[in-house]
């Protein structure tokens, strides 16, 4: 575990890890593994539960707020594109947070989609895992083609 918090806090390769750490390689197909098998996505949301049950809070929200970020990138990738509002090219992010600005869920494409098409990804996938969501805050660019208010 500490191998993979310092990997992600450098930033570093996987095989320039320092050498009071296991193997690159047995690191690696942790890591790997934990994300296949989404246990990464459980420790987070577990985190964020109790957070929110220690701020008094349910444990799941009923408000989210959206909203995006362009970003540039450099050649080559599949996901990338020009977002012509910002005049940049690469990816854009869609973050879903609750209030107390805990994330939810992430989504990333290419930066020549519009919010409101990402939108529908970030919508489809909140529904999904948060049931009791009533209402989601988001600028009025979200509320184009059809997208509830």
């Amino acid at each position: 575990m500490n191998a993979i918090i310092y990997w992600n806090r450098t930033g570093c390769q996987w095989r320039y890890l320092p050498v009071d750490f296991p193997n690159w390689n047995t690191v690696y197909g942790v890591f790997r593994q934990w994300r296949l098998d989404e246990t990464w996505q459980r420790v987070h949301d577990r985190l964020r539960e109790m957070v929110r049950k220690s701020e008094r809070k349910k444990p799941t929200p009923t408000a989210a707020i959206i909203d995006s970020q362009s970003v540039r990138t450099a050649e080559g990738g599949e996901q990338r594109g020009f977002d012509a509002g910002k005049k940049i090219t690469g990816r854009k992010r869609h973050i879903a947070v609750d209030t107390l600005g805990l994330l939810l869920v992430v989504v990333v494409h290419a930066a020549d989609f519009q919010d409101y098409e990402g939108a529908h990804f970030v919508l489809h996938r909140i529904k999904d895992k948060f049931r009791r969501l009533k209402v989601v805050f988001a600028d009025s660019v979200y509320g184009r083609c059809g997208l509830p208010d």
